[in-house]
């Protein structure tokens, strides 16, 4: 039961209101419950959590996801994560077992044109440092939720990362979307119950006139003994949980009591009601611990690793960001998936980490380069290449593979692993006819990505110089060269393709058009990891050997495609040559050992980049994109006015 009578409090209210020192010490302890579960989840921001949406017609709900349990074919101590957009969660870890369970329960706000994939790994946790992946599904969850069934349970197998075709167990989930007015009834039970310290599920009014009065709203502190009373029927002086709850939330819609978040202390706009009710619900989950799968990550490496590498967090050795890092902060890339819609980390040596930051980000390592590491350089590159085309080498390719086991499909490639007699057979192995589909492929006005990569994405030099290449001597004319006339393309768009060990490294045509020349560039081999890029020491683009291709089209103009060779490339190979009329999609050429870059000059109003990649370009995030995928539309109107062409015999108004 509660504390007090609605007559006593009514008779007090003004005590209350001038914050008596029994109230105001309630009210303090409430405060302090608050901030301390809040920081029970840690410290990460909650602002990706809670993203502003753009309209209320992309509001597709809020999906509660539970992951019950799994049936796995070894025992040991299991931890499972859950990827979405950009958060990434985690359960607890289970006891040594077959069938971990854990009925870890976590939201999701779904968005019509947002993600839709969950990715649900389950990891091995006996390691010190990390842990280790042997098992994924992906659930589409709009498909799961709008699917003809009865039941909210589903049972999906566990694929091995290493190979398509091989389960190594099943997870169990349920899920279903939340009713909208079951989501403020919630959040206001939930709310109420802090303060419910009898926990019978029942207030009185001095109870809920602390909590009022905690929330800061003046307006609301005046009308809360009318808001009690409406809600005690039988004037007993105590009201039910869920009968409190629910006049809260129909007060909320008609004069919100509350006009900041009460966990993270956000201001709300009480005019939007929709994202203040996304924003509330999802926050105070996160805050007060109520869900047990634990927030506060962006992709599951980081989520699954171990002590040691908390450890390193703790003493800034390595941290996790979306952006652009440099220095000691350089030590994970993170890239955004197009095609899942999630923060994905790029697989990098730690030792190669180290090295890079050593020599990239202090004038003492690129003095080095300046006093005999260039030559280093390339003789390192030469000598492994032309160990990467023994026949000893092919001996490395399943190490390669396993390193890489989530991030290489062996399905879409052409020919068996027995097939490649070298490693770098491998490395620039083809793909099966129709694995990277090319987008409209009718339409030469819209171009295309032109290799699988991590791609960034400007509208001008002067874009791609504020929110990435840090070189102090980036520029157009030092790209192509001197035997380009670059005058066309001085203020025009800029994409860049960065190619990374893993991926598919043979190169294709983003648009349609006439091979017009090719120009070979000598330079150094620097790596175009973004460690070096975003360097300010360093100017890997115009210093780095590369090929300058002009590529003459109807509907962009001249554009310039420059293939750029790095550390252990020394080999850019094309497979077309100066005259080839092409079609966009067309296989252009292919890097040897290592990993590169391509970049895409364009000339000045000629191409509309899409939207969501100049997004993440303008927050320094690299978008994984594959071959075929679009790119932008042309803006030019081929055949309008001014042109040439063949008249419009539609127009055509014959006379005598």
């Amino acid at each position: 039961m509660g504390h007090g009578s609605s007559k006593d409090g009514g008779s007090s209210s003004d005590d209350d209101d001038t914050g008596a020192k029994p109230s105001a010490s309630r009210i303090s302890r409430f405060k302090d419950k608050l901030r301390r579960l809040r920081h029970r989840r840690g410290s990460s921001s909650s602002s990706s959590s809670h993203k502003k949406l753009l309209a209320a017609e992309d509001f597709a709900g809020i999906a509660h996801l539970t992951l019950i349990n799994a049936e796995m074919r070894f025992k040991d101590k299991w931890l499972a994560c859950v990827s979405f957009g950009e958060q990434t969660f985690r359960t607890n870890v289970s006891n040594e077992t077959d069938k971990p369970i854990w009925n870890c329960e976590r939201k999701l706000l779904l968005e019509k044109n947002g993600p839709r994939l969950a990715r649900i790994s389950v990891f091995e946790t006996n390691r010190l440092s990390k842990s280790n992946l042997i098992g994924y599904c992906e659930v589409d969850l709009l498909d799961y939720l709008t699917q003809d069934s009865d039941s909210d349970f589903g049972t999906f197998n566990l694929i091995d990362p290493g190979s398509s075709n091989m389960v190594v167990g099943r997870v169990c989930l349920s899920c279903n979307v939340e009713d909208p007015i079951e989501t403020e009834k919630n959040f206001a039970r939930r709310i109420l119950s802090i303060v419910d310290y009898d926990e019978d599920g029942k207030l009185s009014f001095s109870e809920f006139s602390e909590l009022i009065n905690a929330f800061g709203n003046k307006v609301a502190a005046s009308k809360k003994e009318a808001l009690f009373k409406a809600a005690d029927k039988n004037g007993d002086g105590v009201v039910s949980m869920d009968e409190l709850a629910e006049l809260l939330a129909l007060q909320q819609e008609t004069e919100p009591i509350m006009n900041s978040c009460p966990v993270c202390g956000e201001i709300v706009d009480v005019c939007d009601k929709l994202n203040t009710l996304v924003h509330l619900s999802l926050c105070f989950d996160e805050g007060t611990g109520n869900q047990i799968m634990t927030g506060g990550f962006l992709t599951e490496k980081q989520a699954s690793y171990g002590w040691m590498f908390k450890l390193s967090e703790w003493v800034h050795f390595s941290s996790y960001d979306v952006g652009l890092n440099s220095g000691s902060s350089a030590s994970h890339i993170l890239v955004f998936d197009r095609k899942t819609k999630r923060l994905v980390e790029e697989l990098i040596d730690t030792k190669i980490v180290l090295s890079m930051r050593t020599i990239y980000q202090s004038k003492v390592g690129l003095g080095l380069m300046d006093k005999g590491a260039k030559e280093i350089l390339q003789s390192l590159s030469e000598r492994q290449g032309r160990q990467m085309n023994s026949v000893e080498s092919a001996k490395e390719i399943p190490k390669f593979i396993e390193f890489f086991k989530d991030q290489i499909n062996m399905a879409e490639v052409k020919y068996p692993l027995e097939h490649f007699k070298t490693f770098n057979e491998f490395f620039v192995r083809e793909l099966k006819p129709g694995a990277r589909p090319i987008a409209s492929i009718e339409r030469d006005d819209v171009a295309v990505c032109a290799a699988d990569c991590r791609l960034m994405a400007f509208n001008s030099v002067q874009d791609s110089l504020r929110f990435w290449i840090k070189g102090r001597k980036f520029s157009i004319q030092g790209l192509l060269g001197k035997e380009v006339s670059s005058n066309a393309f001085i203020d025009g768009s800029l994409v860049i393709f960065r190619l990374a060990p893993q991926d598919y490294h043979r190169f294709h045509l983003p648009v349609s058009g006439a091979i017009e020349k090719f120009v070979n560039i000598p330079g150094c081999l620097y790596t175009v990891n973004p460690i070096a890029v975003n360097s300010k020491y360093c100017n890997v683009f115009t210093e780095n050997k590369r090929t300058v291709a002009i590529i003459s089209t109807a509907e962009f103009g001249k554009v310039a495609f420059v293939a750029i060779g790095a550390t252990m490339v020394g080999s850019i190979t094309f497979v077309k040559k100066e005259g080839d009329i092409c079609k966009k999609g067309d296989e252009l050429g292919y890097f040897s050992f290592g990993g590169s870059t391509v970049i895409c000059v364009f000339e000045k109003d000629a191409i509309e980049i899409d939207a969501d990649l100049l997004a993440n370009s303008e927050r320094s995030m690299e978008t994984l994109v594959s071959v075929g995928m679009t790119l932008g539309v042309s803006k030019r109107k081929v055949g309008g006015a001014g042109s040439r062409g063949l008249p419009n015999l539609e127009t055509c108004v014959l006379r005598d």
